[in-house]
Formats: structure tokens, sequence, C-alpha cells
């Protein structure tokens, strides 16, 4: 394995860190800036391009660490890609029980966004290890959208690509039990249920692949980066086509979302490279580089605490959380702003840990 870091990619991964955690806290959901709300269907914000993001980036961060692929223990590999994907999902499952005394395990969510992370990223790897060639891994990519909306189209109901009516949540209810599966659009429904996996499978090896296109050789680096620009101009023109027929969407994580997503942060990708990579102008991303160091642990430790904010900690007729928004930054801004400010303020709160962990040059691997 690669153990030089490429400063791009760390950049990226804590940039994606940085606003998933700013997204998921605002200090009240009654007063967030339109960016930072998700499209309530069909469609893609700011903030539905974070989760897809960090997909993204694991399939990066794959391409460098599975560089000597050729060589490796083919079954030694999928141990060790079983038992992360493993320890993922198991993380994923405890967030959603903690504060364990609060949620009754016959109720427990069971799917979630490590769940997703984990699912995705456990695919892509078996298939990257088995398959190992370019093309096999491109048409692993294309079968992958393209069966995403076969199921969907074949086997959902008269409006397919509907809350109501789409496979997804059939699958899931009838799998895990309609209390295991997330209740936030007023029916059962988990935006991060099973069959969007095979979707996050593709997203995780969109970004493998052109993580070893960008970043294995040497040479042609110009050039390389300018076929990545094209391809990615080229997702961007079919994802808004075949929106016409396959909504961009989120919660069912379309192909069309998989492409549109992928053409965006595979160009600020780019940027990056041009800005910190080849011209060394990085100090500004400085916060950004020490998220990106531990990624997955600080967003574990967002989710740690928020619950505790939220649901341990109380402070007065209130819990801590909303006591901090109403009577704190509320007092000093105007409600969207005091929830922004409430979200930026708590995810730097987080990054503290996160520089803990870097001046001491550690790296949590979950």
């Amino acid at each position: 394995m690669n153990q030089q870091r490429i400063l791009s990619i760390d950049i990226l991964r804590g940039l994606t860190i940085f606003l998933m955690i700013i997204v998921n806290t605002p200090g009240s959901w009654s007063h967030v800036y339109a960016p930072f709300l998700h499209a309530k269907w069909h469609g893609c914000t700011l903030t539905d391009l974070v989760f897809p993001s960090f997909l993204f980036v694991v399939g990066l961060s794959m391409s460098q660490s599975f560089r000597h692929l050729d060589t490796a223990d083919a079954g030694r590999l999928i141990r060790k890609i079983s038992a992360r994907a493993g320890l993922i999902f198991l993380i994923g499952l405890l967030l959603n029980w903690f504060p364990f005394y609060l949620t009754p395990i016959s109720e427990l969510r069971i799917f979630g966004v490590l769940q997703r992370i984990a699912l995705s990223f456990f695919g892509a790897g078996i298939l990257i290890v088995l398959l190992k060639k370019r093309n096999w891994l491109i048409a692993s990519v294309l079968l992958l959208l393209f069966l995403h909306w076969g199921i969907l189209y074949f086997f959902g109901g008269d409006a397919p690509y509907s809350l109501e009516d789409n496979i997804g949540r059939y699958i899931d209810n009838s799998l895990v039990g309609e209390k295991h599966v997330y209740g936030g659009f007023g029916m059962p429904f988990d935006p991060e249920g099973l069959l969007g996996s095979l979707t996050g499978m593709s997203q995780v090896l969109i970004g493998f692949l052109f993580g070893k296109y960008l970043f294995e050789y040497q040479e042609n680096t110009n050039k390389r980066i300018l076929h990545v620009l094209y391809l990615s101009l080229g997702f961007f023109v079919i994802a808004k086509l075949w929106n016409f027929i396959l909504p961009i969407n989120k919660p069912l994580w379309t192909s069309s979302y998989v492409l549109y997503t992928s053409a965006i942060v595979s160009a600020l990708l780019l940027v990056l490279i041009e800005i910190v990579d080849k011209r060394k102008i990085e100090k500004w991303a400085w916060i950004f580089r020490v998220f990106g160091k531990n990624p997955l642990f600080s967003y574990i430790l967002s989710m740690v605490f928020v619950k505790l904010f939220l649901q341990v900690i109380k402070w007065g007729n209130t819990n801590l959380y909303a006591y901090l928004y109403s009577d704190v930054f509320s007092a000093i801004f105007s409600p969207k702003l005091a929830s922004f400010v409430f979200a930026l303020s708590f995810t730097m709160f987080v990054w503290l840990f996160a520089y803990l962990l870097h001046r001491q040059n550690i790296i949590v691997k979950v």
C-alpha cells in the first residue's frame, strides 16, 4: 500500500466531512438557509452533494491503498475489506441506538449513513479485488447503474420514482420491518436503504477509477487531468439528459444522481489538484486537511456529541442543544444566521478533537 498521502484527496475528504457536520447540525431545522437543506424529493442542492462526495472519496482513497493490487493476496484483501465494512456497519447501528437506554431495540433503525458507506465500500472493494482490470470495472459501473434503474422501473408501482411506489421502500420494509426503517418522510422509507447500495457501489468505483487514472502514473499529468475534465463534463450532460426520464434523486440514489454528483465532485478534485498539488497553495485548506486525516472518526464523534447535546445533557428546562441555539446564538444573530453559526461552531468544536489527533500524528482507522 502506498504510504504517501495526496494532499488534494485529504482536502477533498476533509471538506466533505466539514460540510457533512454543518448540514447535519443546524441550530434549528425551522431556520436553515436553502442550500443547507436537502431537496424535498427530486433535485439536488449543495447538501445533496455531500454524501455522494464521501463515497467518491472512498473510491479515491482505495485507488491509493490498492496500488499493489496485482501482487496482493486477494483472500487477505477480501478479509480486510469484509472486516472493515462490518466494523463500519456495526458502528452505524450503535450510533442509531445511542444513547442505548432511550431507544428500544425493537425500534432500532437498521440502515443509515455509515451503513451505506459500509455496504458500498464492501461491494466495490470485492469487485476491485476480483476483477482488477479497468475495463471490467467500467463494465461493472455501467451494469450497476442500469441494474438499479431497471429494478426501480420494472418492479416499482405506477409511479416507480415516487416516495410511495418505489421498490426500495418495499424491499427494506419487507426485509427488516417498518419499525426498523427511517420514518422522517411521513411513512417508513429509508434513504440509505439496501437498493441504493448498488448505485453507492458504482459511485465508489467511479472514484476508484478516476483516482487510479489521475494518480497512478507521473507522466502526462496534464493530459490525464484534461481527460477527466472531459469525462466529468460528459457525466454532467448525460445526467441532465437522463434526468428527463430518471430523475436526479438522492433518497433513491438514482443512476442520474450518481453521474451528476460524480461530475461535480470530480471537477472540484481537478481544481484542488491544480491549486494544492501542482501550485502548492495549501495554507487556506489547513482546517480541511486536519479533518481529512480522520474523516470517519470525526463524523462519528459529531453524531455522538449531537445525541449527547440533544438527549442526554439537560440545561434548565431543555437540552443543551436547544439552549445554546435559543439562549446564546439567537440572542446575537437573526434566526437563520444563528442556526448557521451554531452549525459552524459545533463543527469547529468537533474539529478540535481532530486537531488533537493531528498534533499527535494519530490516524484512527475505522
